[in-house]
């Protein structure tokens, strides 16, 4: 709300629905069968405020020079860094949440239960700060969300269907083939059905005003960013 802020958001409607709703809807699905999942944030919910702070102070950013973390907590750009690490447990952080696409669910949570980032923030409170299983890209989604809001930095959540993982990096999805046609199973590039990601509101000074406003952060366990 205040006008020299980093996260400042003019409009109302807009700081009513990215700061202050505790409820919303996330997709999912296909491109030709869309879903849409209710999700509860409940950034306001009692002790969430003091989890997402020891959030901050568990992250490896905190535990590698503390004054300097600490001193940076103004900065959205660093926030947002720090808590897209600590949403996934997968580089064995303390994070939130372990990832997890491929064989059984019966021994946890199937993430396709999960309804709301509360009761994890809680459940990842309550174990001593253990990764919950399972999350997968809605759920990172979901609980980032939360977390931001919580913090007082405007974000929203982001359906792509059809997502290219580019892997290699060369702007394009490749495909093998044989001099008779059959498919060459040799790319690591590949489109998923469906990725669910976050953006943030705030200005970039770094950059220039120009590229002021949603700023892309996506907590989902893919591949390391600077290590």
């Amino acid at each position: 709300w205040f006008s020299g802020d980093e996260v400042y958001m003019a409009n109302e409607n807009e700081r009513q629905e990215y700061v202050l709703n505790e409820n919303g809807i996330i997709f999912v699905g296909n491109a030709k069968y869309m879903e849409a999942r209710g999700w509860y944030y409940g950034q306001f919910q009692d002790q969430l405020l003091n989890i997402c702070l020891t959030m901050l102070d568990l992250s490896l950013y905190y535990r590698q020079d503390a004054a300097i973390d600490v001193a940076r907590r103004g900065d959205p750009k660093y926030v947002g860094r720090v808590i897209s690490s600590m949403i996934n447990g997968n580089d064995n952080d303390n994070g939130v949440l372990l990832g997890k696409w491929q064989g059984s669910f019966h021994s946890h949570e199937n993430p396709s239960r999960w309804d709301g980032s509360v009761v994890i923030l809680q459940k990842w409170c309550q174990d001593n700060y253990k990764p919950v299983q399972y999350g997968q890209c809605w759920v990172f989604a979901g609980v980032m969300c939360t977390v931001l809001r919580c913090l007082g930095i405007p974000t929203r959540l982001v359906s792509n269907f059809n997502s290219a993982h580019d892997v290699d990096r060369n702007l394009s999805i490749d495909k093998y083939y044989d001099s008779s046609g059959k498919s060459l199973n040799i790319s690591k590039d590949s489109t998923w059905d469906y990725h669910v990601w976050n953006e943030s509101w705030f200005i970039r000074p770094d950059l220039g005003a120009s590229y002021n406003g949603w700023q892309v952060l996506d907590a989902t366990p893919q591949e390391q960013s600077r290590g």
